[in-house]
């Protein structure tokens, strides 16, 4: 029974009321269901695991609810290493992946069952069917995953009887699953690293998934020029509403909190308030990205002049910062380093700063001691997937040391960012924040920007608003 609210206008329920709500309910146990499209995909990945870890018990649960305020909850998003590994999103889940003696691991996936109709659990709590809406039962999950579904109910007894091999789990997740294993911490970090090593290169699929992201994202910028004048006459919320309305229609969420910094706002890196206003004059950095419905992301980024036209300053900057993009984006192809497009961009930033007077040269010597970081402030970019920082656990050797492949999806996203209260800078500067952002694709050949869909330069974004702003 569910717990009772405490405030609740019904003490209780009566014997007549429940044996009400238990009888007259169709059969909805849906038999038309087929395999996935993602399923073939998820086995492979399953099977890269396998060979990683051969006699070993892997855990890797999905996660749970988490309570926003009181009794209320976020929206559940489930954990991204699971996604990958089970095309699934549903809450209180877990992959498991038993060894056999052949060195391999039979997989299983715990869920959380529908509501027996048979008891008062369906209907008398929050968490609950009629209250949160229908889940797929075990057999339906099966027939969709491609995987055999167990009752989670009994795992954290399962996985306590064990099978005498050891075991991993990716900790921070399940607090109750995590409680029911003996692991080890260093050894179940090698698992959430080989988990994010895995999503480094993506496959075909993921790759179509990627491009409807960057299309609707693409689509919702278009939809904030169009809106920026009811944006002026309210606030950057304006344009949060606007984007995220795309984000809903066509995907499942935005993939991170949307970034609306018009003004000085722009020069804060993560500004999700959102509740500043959005004046003539000023330039607006929008950073947002649609979440497909199947969780994978975009993140792009344009600065905007609100009046339609830059500044002779703001062009400037801007034009300082598309050229530090260009020279990043050059160095995106496979076989280069990871570090090389940021180290590109980065250089030709501390080279105009220096120009500019703004930090002491020589160029190369400021770069070399990170002056220009007091304006370009974070790296230049990261790859994209299933997190807006994906593959964020890999090993260092795979990742920020590694070298670039073909499927790999990555962002180029140099910036300036004056501060307004820097007395280090002229005043016309102060308050101006700079940032291009693009999703890239590297190829065989070379690299795809899969955002080329929005303009870049500071002309074609001033024709752009010409055309489109409302």
């Amino acid at each position: 029974m569910a717990k009772r609210r405490k405030n609740g206008l019904y003490a209780g329920i009566s014997d007549e009321l429940s044996a009400l709500m238990r009888t007259g309910w169709a059969d909805t146990e849906r038999h038309d269901l087929r395999l996935g499209e993602q399923a073939p995909h998820a086995a492979r990945r399953r099977a890269a695991l396998s060979a990683r870890f051969p006699g070993e018990r892997l855990v890797v649960p999905s996660g749970n609810l988490k309570v926003r305020s009181n009794d209320d909850t976020y929206p559940f998003r489930a954990y991204s290493g699971y996604v990958h590994m089970t095309g699934d999103q549903a809450r209180d889940g877990a992959l498991v992946l038993e060894p056999r003696a052949d060195g391999g691991h039979d997989a299983y996936c715990y869920q959380l069952p529908r509501d027996s109709r048979d008891d008062d659990e369906f209907w008398t709590g929050p968490t609950a069917e009629l209250w949160m809406g229908r889940r797929r039962s075990l057999a339906e999950s099966q027939l969709v995953l491609g995987l055999a579904c167990r009752d989670v109910r009994t795992a954290a007894e399962d996985l306590a009887a064990g099978g005498g091999a050891p075991t991993r789990i990716v900790r921070g997740i399940d607090p109750a699953l995590e409680a029911a294993v003996t692991t080890d911490e260093e050894r179940d970090e090698e698992l959430e690293e080989v988990l994010s090593d895995l999503r480094l290169v993506k496959d075909e699929w993921e790759i179509g998934e990627m491009r409807k992201a960057v299309d609707s994202t693409v689509r919702g910028f278009t939809d904030v020029i169009g809106e920026l004048s009811r944006a002026i006459a309210s606030s950057e919320r304006w344009i949060e509403g606007t984007f995220f309305r795309r984000a809903r229609l066509e995907g499942n969420h935005v993939g991170y909190g949307s970034i609306c910094a018009a003004g000085d706002h722009a020069t804060i890196m993560h500004w999700t308030d959102n509740d500043g206003p959005v004046r003539p004059g000023d330039l607006l950095l929008l950073d947002a990205g649609v979440e497909t419905h199947t969780l994978y992301t975009a993140d792009v980024t344009r600065t905007l002049p609100i009046s339609g036209t830059f500044t002779p300053v703001q062009r400037k900057a801007y034009d300082a910062v598309y050229e530090a993009q260009e020279a990043g984006m050059a160095a995106v192809k496979p076989g280069a380093a990871y570090r090389d497009f940021h180290e590109a961009s980065q250089r030709h930033l501390a080279a105009r700063l220096v120009e500019w007077g703004f930090i002491e040269g020589p160029a190369e010597r400021a770069y070399e001691l990170g002056l220009q970081r007091r304006f370009t402030m974070a790296g230049t970019g990261h790859m994209l997937g299933l997190d807006v920082h994906d593959c964020a656990q890999a090993r260092n050797e795979e990742y920020v040391d590694g070298v670039l492949e073909p499927g790999m999806v990555l962002t180029v996203e140099p910036g300036l960012y004056f501060q307004a209260d820097d007395l280090t800078v002229p005043e016309e500067w102060r308050g101006i924040g700079v940032r291009i952002e693009d999703d890239l694709l590297v190829t065989e050949q070379g690299h795809e920007n899969l955002s080329a869909g929005l303009p870049r330069s500071a002309d074609e974004v001033e024709a752009w608003m010409a055309r489109f702003a409302g």
